[in-house]
């Protein structure tokens, strides 16, 4: 009887101490997951591939500033599949308290002009892209980035192919007629790199990071170029714009404007390190 009493006993010994720690599991504290960083600026960015390509012309072909054509390498990197458009910068005025780029469409300030939330934002400084690209946990894509994001492998004279420009893969070759003069941002497919990236040629001629350098081709590294040290105030621009004759649309043809230039053409897109941030100059 006395081992009756004593297995009796252990069992609700068992029974209790389970129910314990029921109960604590129960009234334990509810700890909350660190919440996810949201993205300020969510648009799709398209992810170019590790590898090489081939930037630049030979000599002889385009102009003598994409002297020599040569294989670089570039890591992995992501760039936003559109230019950065009037929506998404105002957004960033709104938040940050930055300037508000002059408004090419009439005197009032943009943000009340309405219909162009999907236009790219033109009118910005170099210093003012940089600033957004930073904002949006981004930075600008170098020069080599940019050409590799709108030729891909082949070495192609238009992020399309190589078949002539037309007015359904670039907006280029136009004169200024206030809200219809530059399109919506990916409004024409038919004008695609072949990684899916946007408006790579005409539309608004697009900043990048390096300093510009007529000779830099010449002596530049093969890997990662970031472009030359800082050399006097201009700055690269690529891509065109919808002024821009058919020879300043092809993925080759390299533009430059002082840091703080601002035109109706000159905007911008940003990009992301995927293997290890690159630095701006």
């Amino acid at each position: 009887m006395t081992q009756g009493l004593r297995r009796r006993g252990t069992r609700w010994s068992a029974i209790v101490a389970m129910m314990a720690l029921v109960c604590a599991v129960a009234i334990a504290p509810v700890v909350a997951a660190p919440p996810v960083p949201k993205e300020v600026d969510p648009v799709l960015m398209v992810t170019i591939p590790a590898g090489e390509f081939l930037m630049g012309n030979p000599q002889g072909k385009g102009r003598a500033d994409e002297w020599p054509q040569r294989s670089v390498y570039l890591d992995e990197f992501a760039i936003d599949q559109v230019e950065v458009t009037n929506a998404r910068y105002l957004a960033f005025v709104a938040t940050t308290g930055h300037r508000s780029p002059p408004n090419p469409y009439g005197t009032d300030s943009l943000a009340f002009v309405k219909g162009i939330e999907q236009l790219p934002v033109v009118q910005t400084t170099w210093y003012d892209a940089k600033a957004y690209c930073s904002w949006a946990k981004k930075r600008l894509p170098t020069e080599a980035e940019w050409e590799k994001a709108a030729r891909g492998t082949d070495g192609r004279l238009f992020p399309w192919g190589n078949e002539p420009a037309t007015s359904k893969r670039a907006n280029f070759d136009r004169e200024w007629v206030e809200e219809q003069t530059l399109h919506p941002v990916g409004s024409l497919p038919a004008g695609d790199s072949p990684y899916g990236v946007k408006d790579l040629s005409g539309n608004a001629r697009e900043w990048v990071q390096d300093w510009y350098d007529a000779e830099y081709y010449q002596h530049a590294p093969d890997r990662n170029p970031q472009g030359p040290e800082k050399k006097g105030v201009v700055r690269s621009i690529r891509g065109g714009s919808w002024h821009s004759p058919i020879s300043d649309i092809t993925t080759t043809a390299r533009g430059r404007g002082g840091f703080a230039l601002q035109t109706h053409g000159t905007g911008f897109r940003c990009a992301r390190g995927l293997e290890g941030q690159t630095q701006q100059k």
